[in-house]
């Protein structure tokens, strides 16, 4: 894909209901959103599933309002040279919200006793009898000074362990890939565990809060299990395929897991005794589909308008202040000699560099340069194809 963005309209399909607080980030003097556009510069979806959709040669960009990107087919949008992004952090409060809310409720047995309380049939004796003498049935226990175990510091899971500690809980945390940003963001009263069977020996409750991976999948196991407490109970809120199901069913029955709450509700989980089934509300507050939309557009309206790059799943992060000079972007393979190929180029046509940015990831990689001279527009569309000829280029864009 190769294309030359001027001043022209830019159009953006939305293939789910986006936030309209999101939308209005597009100025309608620049942009046209629509729903059925057939050729348009970028995408904003939620969980729509692309994977069936042929993508035109002008598509730039897909936007996905949310963390999760397996709705998308990423390897073929690399292919194409469109930059994917998602919303890390921007569901993070409504998720801890409702894990420290399960959290409290599964150890008090509220669930339980909701639903017992509302099964109870007053025709022969009065509820209110009937609730005193059942109710020592749910006794339960009170979490100020247990330990919770939290795997995965991430933006999710730093807020859990810190509100956790505002309950006066001892925290454990667990996470070897932990950023540099979230480390700043975490209490230094969270205690860091070296292993995750540390952590697992140590916690009365555990959550979890890490991407579903070749090496994290079904990681909640009858070994996980055998590391644990009798009757901890477990929170997940990440991905179903953390928990490897007949393993947890068995651990529930014989009480080794006290209960296991889980945003990821299916027929072996209802199936489950002791197994708490939330219909996958994690994110679904008004606040957090806002602040997802938000996210989304503003970082496609950037990409668009400057070529940089903030939280896209398969370019590399890059920025570069934009200066209103003319802007070469390239994505092109991580391979030797392609940043010099380029530049020769516009020495060819007697051009100067104001500024530079070159970064990569894994296999790909993206540049960008700033012209420091005035360049006409017929030169514009001799300088795309110049570019786009060289080997490992996968898509220029002229700003």
């Amino acid at each position: 894909m190769v294309t030359t963005t001027l001043d022209q309209v830019k159009t953006i399909k939305t293939l789910n209901n986006i936030a309209e607080r999101g939308l209005n980030v597009f100025d309608k003097e620049q942009y046209v959103v629509t729903d059925d556009h057939e050729n348009p510069d970028a995408i904003v979806a939620r969980s729509y599933s692309m994977h069936h959709m042929d993508f035109p040669d002008n598509l730039k960009a897909i936007a996905r309002a949310g963390a999760g990107v397996n709705n998308i087919p990423v390897d073929r949008c690399t292919d194409q040279g469109i930059a994917v992004f998602n919303t890390p952090g921007a569901n993070a409060n409504a998720v801890k919200e409702l894990v420290l809310t399960s959290l409290i409720a599964s150890s008090r047995n509220l669930f339980d006793g909701l639903s017992w309380v509302k099964g109870l049939d007053g025709r022969e004796e009065s509820i209110s009898k009937q609730v005193e003498a059942g109710k020592k049935q749910f006794v339960g226990k009170e979490v100020k000074g247990k330990t919770l175990g939290v795997i995965g510091l991430g933006a999710i899971g730093a807020l859990v362990a810190n509100d956790a500690l505002a309950l006066d809980m001892n925290v454990i945390g667990f996470d070897p890939f932990i950023s540099v940003n979230t480390a700043w963001n975490l209490s230094r009263n969270v205690h860091r565990a070296m292993t995750i069977e540390e952590l697992f020996a140590n916690s009365d409750y555990i959550t979890v809060h890490v991407p579903l991976t070749d090496d994290t999948t079904g990681m909640f196991n009858e070994e996980a299990f055998a590391y644990m407490k009798p009757d901890v109970h477990i929170l997940n809120f990440s991905r179903d395929g953390l928990v490897n199901e007949e393993d947890m069913a068995l651990a529930l029955q014989n009480g080794k897991v006290g209960k296991y709450i889980t945003d990821f509700p299916n027929e072996n989980v209802l199936n489950m005794e002791n197994a708490v089934p939330i219909p996958h509300l994690g994110a679904s507050t008004r606040e957090s589909e806002e602040n997802c939309a938000v996210m989304a557009t503003k970082q496609v309206k950037e990409f668009l308008e400057t070529g940089n790059i903030k939280n896209s799943i398969n370019f590399p992060n890059a920025s570069l202040p934009y200066t209103g000079k003319k802007r070469v972007t390239a994505f092109h393979h991580n391979v030797p000699n392609m940043v010099s190929q380029i530049i020769s180029i516009l020495s060819s046509h007697h051009l100067n560099i104001a500024d530079m940015v070159n970064r990569s990831r894994r296999d790909v990689a993206y540049t960008m340069i700033d012209i420091d001279d005035e360049v006409s527009e017929y030169m514009l569309p001799e300088l795309e194809k110049e570019i786009s000829r060289i080997e490992g280029i996968v898509s220029v864009r002229l700003i």
